[in-house]
């Protein structure tokens, strides 16, 4: 078996190598690993650490302008091969450490797609807005799709190949969170939660995500609630 893991990244030199160093060397026993890197039309340098970096256990891909993190994603999805598909930001918020507890749902049969959640395990307090702006976003999707997910919009989303199979990603920016949650809903696949780890960094550090995506992705939930 093999793990596909998807590393969208843009503007990430400070991180990049660091984050590549973990996903390589993290132990998830006999299962293979591919990594596949998107860079998203960076702009400051990332692009020639990762020339540095592409070997046999990193392809890179590329595109020209930036175009957003679900764009980046379905690049991705459209180059992995693996069993399991788990998709890794590259600025080192999220642990690899964690892709053991993360597959263990999957590999015991107890699951097909698995979410990390940033609420129930170890981590860095983020900032009160972004706490309660994700969990009104949790609310919201359980109360549209009958679940009871703490973590909508965590980073860590670990899928079988077969639960995918099926969904096409039309969103390009970070209303790729919500699009894939409720399209894995209305497939009637249930979230198996399990707590991992978070060390949320500041904007200073280069956090991207706003309060406009908040609602972009409020209404992305909305939207697939109705269509396809």
């Amino acid at each position: 078996m093999k793990l596909s893991v998807i590393m969208p990244v843009y503007n990430e030199r400070n991180t990049i190598q660091e984050i590549l160093r973990r996903v390589r060397t993290v132990d998830i026993g006999e299962i293979g690993k591919e990594i596949i890197v998107v860079d998203d039309g960076s702009t400051d340098g990332t692009p020639d650490i990762l020339k540095l970096e592409e070997d046999s256990t990193v392809k890179v891909l590329k595109h020209k302008t930036n175009q957003g993190k679900g764009a980046a994603v379905r690049t991705g999805l459209g180059a992995a091969t693996g069993d399991f598909i788990i998709i890794q930001d590259a600025d080192l918020e999220y642990d690899p450490d964690d892709y053991r507890t993360l597959l263990a749902p999957l590999l015991k049969k107890k699951a097909e797609v698995v979410y990390g959640s940033r609420f129930t395990g170890e981590h860095r307090n983020m900032l009160y807005w972004h706490m309660l702006g994700n969990k009104f976003l949790s609310f919201m999707t359980n109360v549209l799709y009958n679940t009871t997910v703490s973590d909508m919009e965590t980073c860590y989303k670990v899928f079988t190949r077969e639960a995918l199979e099926g969904i096409e990603i039309k969103s390009d920016k970070f209303n790729f969170e919500p699009e894939i949650t409720a399209k894995i809903l209305k497939k009637k696949i249930r979230v198996y939660e399990v707590p991992i780890s978070y060390a949320g960094r500041e904007y200073e550090e280069g956090k991207k995500i706003t309060w406009r995506d908040g609602f972009s992705a409020l209404w992305a939930l909305v939207k697939y609630r109705f269509t396809d």
